[in-house]
């Protein structure tokens, strides 16, 4: 299987780092800075699952005439999903699958439009990673892994073909009947946490240390659900677990948005909080029609009006 990883970042560094160590033909789509410097540095992964130096690390540049992949593997930011749309698609081919691993929905509305819906998998990733300035991935916990499936539900042969090619890699791969409910579960775990960290500039453990912040995340969490629920998805038992486990703990747990706003970069409000306030329907409205959701989503609109005009 020709694997292509769209970007050898933190996210797609690790996990295509790992399949080509574990002998996968895989090709990453970088920019000519990046492929200078795998070409010279391999591809350098620190983490306590095993650390990685991959050398002649093969790399391919947007432009470039190549032979469709069977699979690409896409891992960039949801801001950026156009220009790497535009930097793949001559290398998809009839039979090429796409897997991404972005956060949200509103990249496989995308991703069905352009490609249409036969290419296009399920796909969420759960790691915490980031590059050095050295450009090493540094895999910051014990956690790596993907979950993807068809999105109709079900299994089916290419699903059953990736899920072999990726059995030997070192991460965990799972394929789910289900994937979409995996997507949304994620989703409203990852939007939960990020409209509250965000809004309230501190980690779980700060927030809960507040005099209503276990009410701000219970609020907020309700409301995620809500949206979810409206568009048919209902989280089970095992959601309430693990989110009761990580959202009501004391922790210096943070959502990477706040992390990107304290950096003064750009981020995925549009794409985490915006698209999901969209889909929600009367979901999220509060007592004076302005939840908490669009209040946090309307922070980090106002961070990013400031962001421009002062820049």
């Amino acid at each position: 299987m020709r694997i292509l990883v769209v970007g050898a970042g933190a996210v797609g560094g690790y996990f295509g780092g790992r399949l080509a160590a574990a002998g996968q033909d895989v090709t990453f789509l970088v920019r000519p800075g990046r492929a200078e410097k795998l070409a010279r540095d391999g591809l350098v992964i620190n983490s306590a699952r095993g650390n990685l130096a991959l050398h002649d690390v093969k790399t391919i540049l947007a432009g470039v005439s190549a032979e469709p992949f069977d699979l690409v593997l896409l891992s960039c930011k949801a801001y950026s999903l156009d220009d790497a749309i535009d930097s793949f698609a001559p290398l998809v081919g009839e039979s090429t699958s796409i897997l991404p691993m972005l956060n949200g929905m509103r990249h496989i509305d995308v991703l069905k439009e352009k490609f249409g819906a036969s290419r296009v998998l399920g796909g969420q990733c759960v790691i915490a990673a980031t590059l050095s300035p050295e450009q090493h991935i540094m895999h910051l916990n014990e956690t790596h892994a993907i979950t993807f499936g068809e999105l109709e539900g079900g299994t089916s042969e290419r699903v059953e073909a990736i899920a072999d090619a990726m059995a030997g890699a070192n991460f965990d791969a799972v394929v789910s009947d289900n994937i979409l409910l995996r997507m949304w579960e994620k989703w409203v775990f990852l939007a939960t946490l990020a409209a509250s960290t965000c809004l309230m500039r501190g980690s779980v453990g700060d927030i809960l240390a507040a005099p209503d912040g276990k009410r701000i995340i219970e609020n907020l969490l309700g409301e995620c659900r809500g949206v979810a629920e409206h568009n048919g998805f209902t989280m089970g038992p095992d959601f309430d677990a693990r989110a009761t486990q990580t959202l009501f703990t004391p922790s210096p747990l943070t959502a990477s948005m706040l992390r990107d706003v304290e950096n003064h970069s750009h981020t995925e409000a549009d794409h985490i909080l915006g698209d999901l306030i969209s889909r929600g329907g009367d979901a999220q409205k509060g007592e004076h029609g302005l939840s908490l959701l669009r209040i946090a989503y309307s922070h980090l609109k106002t961070y990013e009006a400031r962001q421009a005009r002062t820049s």
